[in-house]
């Protein structure tokens, strides 16, 4: 039981912060931005505010993932995290089929995780704090979900392409970009390496 609970709460926790997460550009060397802990700590505190208004406006089904979606492209690197999960076979996509994988991909993600978010009714989460950890901010949260005990979620964000945004969670050792990478290897392999196939299948899965 105690096992069914850590990958409930994990599961819900990665489907917020995807709910938060798709919109700068794949992360590389660009001007120097003054991000800092406090800026940090804003854009977590109003990602996680736009989501529960999300979850509180009483949308469902399609509506409720656009809603999603659109936070996503807000406050996160969508393009980043879309080609973390693609892996090697990123290095061997033409721009024009990238392109086209981050869009499904994103769709993908708001879908799969919006179908979940009945489960944050109620919830709660606090910032806690952020530090810098090498060239990005970590930020630490604790979530209280109804039924189950608090737990850390640390919020991983950049200013790389000029906008302060958030590229990666781990919750309790799980690492979002990491398990992304796993699934959408596993689908491409299933579908003979054809980032075509694939991306025609996203465009429907969740």
């Amino acid at each position: 039981m105690h096992n069914e609970t850590r990958a409930t709460r994990r599961g819900v926790i990665l489907g917020a912060g995807a709910s938060a997460l798709v919109a700068l550009g794949p992360l590389r060397p660009g001007p120097a931005f003054a991000l800092d802990d406090a800026q940090a700590r804003a854009l977590i505190g109003q990602a996680v505010n736009d989501v529960n208004a999300a979850i509180d406006s009483g949308k469902s089904g399609a509506a409720l993932y656009a809603q999603f979606e659109a936070i996503f492209t807000k406050y996160a690197d969508v393009p980043t995290i879309a080609r973390s999960a693609l892996g090697v076979a990123a290095r061997q996509a033409s721009p024009g089929q990238m392109s086209a994988f981050t869009t499904a991909f994103r769709g993908y993600i708001s879908r799969k995780y919006g179908k979940r978010f009945n489960e944050f009714i109620g919830a709660r989460f606090e910032v806690e704090g952020a530090r810098k950890v090498k060239t990005f901010y970590e930020v630490k949260t604790v979530a209280h979900l109804r039924g189950q005990a608090p737990f850390e979620a640390l919020w991983h964000v950049s200013d790389k392409s000029g906008k302060n945004l958030f590229f990666n969670i781990i919750i309790e050792g799980v690492n979002m970009l990491a398990a992304e990478r796993t699934e959408i290897g596993a689908m491409l392999d299933a579908r003979r390496g054809s980032l075509d196939a694939l991306i025609a299948d996203l465009k429907t899965a969740s």
